[in-house]
């Protein structure tokens, strides 16, 4: 796991504090309106139904009331930079929780889950330190990762549904930069600079840095591109192939990179 050494970018704490509850806004009028026999369908996330996702995308939200109940504890700080590295690691344990959701009621669940988060959020300090799975978090370090979870999974429900759930502005825009900023963290250099418009600009892979006109190597694409080929959602060879990914230069490859957290 490469290092993070430090922070390389700055959230404004009341957007992403807002951006949370609007995203999950936005999943629970959709996830409300579906159907028992949408529910029961297949998501691209292996054996998981939609309904298992739904649980999921709650509990992801639901964390954040959970950990700032527990009482802080002396334990290693995680950087922001390091959480998408370590979340394959735990894919088996998320699974198994996700699965012991009651999720028979998703709207009681998601009205329950809403209202905690808003109580848990009165008064909570930034610097809070949470304990998370691998060691301890800030919460807001860990609400920048709910936008991550929140967007990456209303991705993965409309193209289980075809619900065409909106995307809350600075949610896509911090799970955008949070996952530009590990691919730099984990291939620093200057040599490729990777345009993500209009959220993210970042230069990275080891070579010649640039410094003036235009960059040798260039990568430019959207966000919902970027996010699914740095989750693992989308090629990096059929994106290009599709002209969703725009390449140029000799080092202008980051299938090797890819993807950066499943």
């Amino acid at each position: 796991m490469p290092p993070a050494k430090k922070r390389t970018r700055s959230y404004d704490s009341a957007k992403i504090r807002a951006a949370v509850l609007a995203q999950f806004g936005h999943v629970r009028e959709a996830v409300g309106a579906l159907t028992p026999e949408q529910l029961d369908g297949p998501t691209r996330l292996g054996e998981w139904t939609v309904r298992d996702l739904a649980a999921h995308l709650a509990w992801m939200v639901d964390s954040v009331p959970q950990l700032l109940a527990v009482p802080e504890r002396g334990e290693d700080r995680l950087a922001l930079l390091d959480w998408p590295f370590v979340t394959a690691g735990a894919s088996e344990r998320i699974d198994a929780h996700t699965r012991g959701i009651d999720a028979s009621d998703l709207p009681g669940l998601y009205a329950r889950v809403a209202d905690d988060y808003g109580k848990a959020m009165t008064g909570a300090a930034d610097e809070r330190l949470l304990p998370v799975s691998f060691g301890a978090m800030t919460l807001a370090d860990f609400l920048v990762t709910r936008t991550v979870e929140l967007v990456v999974h209303t991705d993965d429900l409309n193209a289980a549904t075809g619900a065409a759930v909106p995307y809350d502005r600075q949610a896509l825009a911090a799970c955008t930069r949070l996952l530009a900023d590990t691919l730099a963290a984990k291939a620093p250099g200057g040599a490729v600079e990777v345009r993500i418009p209009p959220y993210a600009v970042v230069q990275c892979v080891e070579g010649p840095r640039h410094t003036r006109g235009t960059p040798p190597n260039v990568i430019e694409t959207d966000p919902l591109t970027w996010i699914r080929l740095a989750t693992g959602r989308a090629e990096w060879a059929v994106e290009l192939d599709e002209a969703r990914v725009r390449a140029s230069g000799e080092r202008a490859d980051l299938k090797g990179l890819l993807p950066l957290m499943g």
